[in-house]
Parts: structure tokens; sequence; C-alpha cells
């Protein structure tokens, strides 16, 4: 159970890949994002959980437990049919308890971080704008798309969910107008 207190100092964030997260690790950001994302509408589900391994997990701890979590993942995006080697953020949450304290941001900004140094583009898929926008994310105004075994597919209920954060390495300028797709996976496609 995490105890409820204010976080004054940005906290410590660690940056690990998944295969070095320990079980007691893996069991407390599972729980943390179920409860973040219950069952229903923003329901987390066991896809979104396969989204987010094999990649470089963030986590900040609040005495001893993880309070705050995001991962990111290698994907291939194409902004206008360019192929852009691109971390893809999932399985963002703050423990209910500990939100709005600062974790998520500090987190956030780690994530950023590993994905200017190491991407060409940053991505990822929300409802929840302002948080992402803040922290230098921006809305993609283009069409979505998947790319799969028969070909290019839109995915309209996409459009204007699609966040971005250009790198050093980005294509300059980028056409956040023009059109951008994602490879196709299981369960949510972005």
């Amino acid at each position: 159970m995490w105890h409820v207190r204010h976080v004054q100092d940005p906290p410590a964030v660690r940056r690990l890949p998944t295969d070095q997260l320990t079980p007691l690790e893996l069991g407390q950001i599972r729980d943390l994002l179920w409860a973040a994302f219950p069952p229903g509408e923003e329901e987390f589900s066991e896809n979104d959980w396969q989204h987010a391994v094999g990649g470089q997990h963030f986590i900040a701890e609040i005495d001893g437990a993880i309070g705050s979590h995001a991962a990111v993942v290698r994907r291939e995006l194409h902004v206008g049919g360019r192929p852009l080697r691109t971390g893809y953020v999932e399985a963002v949450a703050t423990s209910p308890t500990l939100q709005r304290r600062g974790l998520g941001s500090a987190v956030m900004e780690a994530v950023n971080a590993h994905i200017r140094e190491a991407y060409e583009l940053g991505a990822l898929g929300t409802g929840a704008h302002a948080f992402y926008e803040r922290l230098g994310w921006q809305t993609w105004r283009g069409p979505t798309s998947v790319r799969a075994d028969d070909g290019e597919r839109r995915t309209p209920d996409e459009d204007g969910d699609i966040l971005v954060l250009p790198t050093p390495t980005s294509p300059s300028p980028l056409d956040l107008d023009g059109p951008i797709s994602c490879d196709w996976r299981p369960g949510d496609v972005w």
C-alpha cells in the first residue's frame, strides 16, 4: 500500500530494460497499471501490458514502492511515407493516491530525454493531451493509418489522439498535418 505524502523534491527516476525488472517490480508495475486504469472504458488490458514489455522502463518510487511508471518500446512509424525509428511510449501511470505530486512529470521528463537521445521521433496515443503538451509533445493533426500484411488501412478513430515528440534527428520541418502510420500489432495498433 502506498502512503500519501507530498513529494517536495523531484523524485529519482530509474531506467531499466524489461529483463532487468525483478518479479516484485513487475508485479508492482502491473498492479499500478490496473489500479490507474480499472475495468471500463479506459481499462488496461493484457495486450496493453504486452505492448509495454521489451523496451526501457522508467519508474519513480515512494517509500520503496513504485508510484509512477512509463515504458518506451521501439517501433517504426512512417511519416509521409518515410520510416522513422520511433520511441513509442506505453503504460504511463501514476498511483491514483499519488497523482498531482510530480511523479508522472518526473518519469516523462526522463522518457523525453531518452527518446531525444536514442530515436528519430517519440510517439504515444492518448486522450490526455494537456499533460503531455506541457512537456513538449505535439498533437499529430494528419491522418493516421496502420500498415498490415494486406496493405495500409486508415485508423480514423485515432486521428487527433496521437502525440509526437520531435528529436534532434527528426525530419525538419516535421509536417504535423501529413499522414502517419504505425506497424500492425495485436490489440490497439496505436
